[in-house]
């Protein structure tokens, strides 16, 4: 099975956003040495949470640091963007690292209401045209004259460089028809819904169409991880996660990730754990042994190509250590 990486630079609390973009870094010198295939960064915006709000931007650093992993972004939010400008950054990471760069897309607004108004300097918001706005960006990366009129006499530049390799994120089917037919790679966020199915993923098999960025179809799965040794040890570096969704999903917001010691201290109803429980079906956590025997089952059972994974420890060392967990288990 080919791994791969999520990075969100969460910020713990006693961190630094300064720090989580370093331990970023760190993270992805690890995973170039341990064989994962690619390592992808997400875009936040408008919460102290995560430090990945310009995703391009570290790409770049990341990509100078490392020797074979692919590095690109999971993804970045084309709403806020012009296609123009997407192409071309994307076509100059691909200039300075080329064969090892990835254009990954998402069509949500990676913050909540207010950052999406700020971010297009309280213009209307463009919601109804993602899916034309990634046709047009992929024909000027490519050097084509797009469709849509208004870039028809706008070249991107720098021209005739290695293409990315293209990759649309999504949860839903009407995502996966489209990465077929424009013929770039699919990108499911199991993490997000737990929504997964066999039905989904063949849809984008059976309409996908090779094209410049991607000859045969590839299908990545992001799963949140927190993997141990031991059951007990995976529990105990799992539950901050585990408070942080549980009070999103009351409309509370954390602003940092506490410490184990602070979640194992903090006061849970009974139906807060049984909702924690509930989440399990997005959240991975035991023995590496058996979270990588899960990942194998469902990787024979819906047919994809690898797994992405997202690992939010609170300290780095145990963050790496999922990691190096895994890939002793499924890169060996």
């Amino acid at each position: 099975m080919k791994l791969s990486v999520l990075d969100q630079a969460p910020v713990t609390i006693g961190n630094t956003a300064e720090g989580a973009l370093h331990k970023a870094e760190e993270l992805a010198v690890l995973a170039d040495e341990l064989g994962y295939t690619r390592m992808w960064m997400a875009e936040h915006h408008g919460a102290r949470t995560f430090a990945s709000s310009a995703p391009e931007v570290t790409a770049a650093r990341l990509a100078a640091k490392t020797q074979t992993i692919r590095i690109g972004t999971g993804g970045v939010m084309m709403m806020h963007y012009s296609p123009l400008k997407l192409a071309e950054v994307f076509k100059t990471l691909s200039a300075f690292t080329p064969g090892r760069i990835d254009f990954g897309v998402g069509r949500a607004p990676g913050g909540d209401t207010s950052s999406m108004y700020a971010l297009s300097e309280g213009r209307q918001l463009m919601l109804h045209n993602m899916y034309e706005k990634l046709k047009t960006t992929l024909q000027l990366m490519n050097d084509e004259v797009p469709e849509d009129s208004l870039y028809a006499k706008n070249a991107a530049s720098p021209a005739h460089v290695t293409l990315p390799e293209a990759w649309l994120l999504g949860s839903s089917g009407d995502s996966a028809l489209k990465a077929g037919e424009m013929g770039v790679g699919y990108s499911f966020a199991q993490f997000f819904n737990g929504a997964m199915s066999r039905e989904i993923l063949d849809i984008y098999k059976d309409q996908f169409k090779p094209s410049a960025f991607m000859e045969k179809p590839q299908i990545s799965v992001t799963y949140l991880v927190t993997a141990a040794e031991t059951r007990e040890e995976a529990e105990y570096e799992a539950l901050p996660q585990d408070l942080f969704r549980l009070m999103m999903a009351k409309g509370r917001q954390i602003t940092q990730l506490l410490t184990p010691e602070e979640a194992h201290n903090y006061p849970l109803t009974e139906m807060d754990r049984m909702l924690i429980q509930d989440n399990r079906r997005l959240h991975l956590v035991g023995p590496v042994k058996e979270i990588a025997d899960r990942l194998k089952e469902e990787q024979e059972l819906y047919g994809f190509d690898e797994a992405m994974i997202c690992s939010i420890p609170h300290s780095q060392e145990k963050r790496l250590q999922v990691y190096k967990l895994l890939a002793r288990e499924l890169l060996q």
